[in-house]
Formats: C-alpha cells, structure tokens, sequence
C-alpha cells in the first residue's frame, strides 16, 4: 500500500497520474533563486579552477575553516564592500561567497552526519 496520490486525484495506474503530492518541489527553489544560484555557482566555479574540482571536500577540519571563511566574507558585507576584488579575491559578490561556503559546511555536515548512520538501526 502506497501512501502517494496524484494532487488532483486521479488514480495511480489511470493515464495522466503523477504520484508527487506533498513531495519537495526543488524547481522552485532553483528556479526562483536562478540568479543568486548563478553567483554561487561563479564562485565555485572560480574555486575549482584555483584549487581542484571538488577538492573543497578534502580539507582537513573543511567545516570549521568554511564556517570562518562565511564569516570572514560576512564582515565584509558588513563594512559596505561588495565584491569580492581584493588581492586573492573571486572578483564574485562577497555575499555568494557567504553563501558558497556555508553550503560546503553544511554539506560536510550532512556527510558527516551520513557516515555516522551506515550501519546504523533505522530509528522507530
């Protein structure tokens, strides 16, 4: 027994049904976002080409150096700068890098927390 159903109730095997009520809608989050996405998208852009690709899941204590770099761009953002144009800078908007580097924190996070529940009893 499934507990999906079609948002307009048509039933599962008649033509035209889609079982994707009350599932996560990730198109409008992408899309509604497509232009801060874009910045955040230059700015990891910009990194796998100074470093390597995907080389940002390799850091040692990566949560903890992210977390800092998101603040350190925050205060940027606070002074009243911008951009990101500094020497060493991504010349991308400080805040997309906010935004880049607590994505990588939280995706250590949850990788973390992942590896940590293989193996582990399903919760009741």
């Amino acid at each position: 027994m499934t507990t999906e159903y079609d948002p307009n109730g048509i039933p599962a095997n008649a033509p035209g049904s889609k079982l994707d009520a009350g599932k996560p809608r990730p198109a409008l989050v992408l899309g509604d976002f497509s232009r801060a996405l874009a910045e955040v998208v230059k700015i990891g852009s910009f990194g796998a080409a100074k470093y390597t690709p995907s080389g940002w899941l390799s850091v040692p204590h990566g949560r903890e150096r992210y977390a800092d770099a998101a603040f350190r761009h925050q205060l940027e953002v606070w002074q009243g700068r911008r951009m990101d144009d500094g020497p060493g800078g991504t010349g991308g908007l400080h805040k997309a890098q906010v935004i880049w580097n607590l994505l990588a924190e939280l995706e250590l996070e949850l990788r973390e927390e992942e590896a940590t529940n293989v193996g582990a009893a399903p919760a009741p």
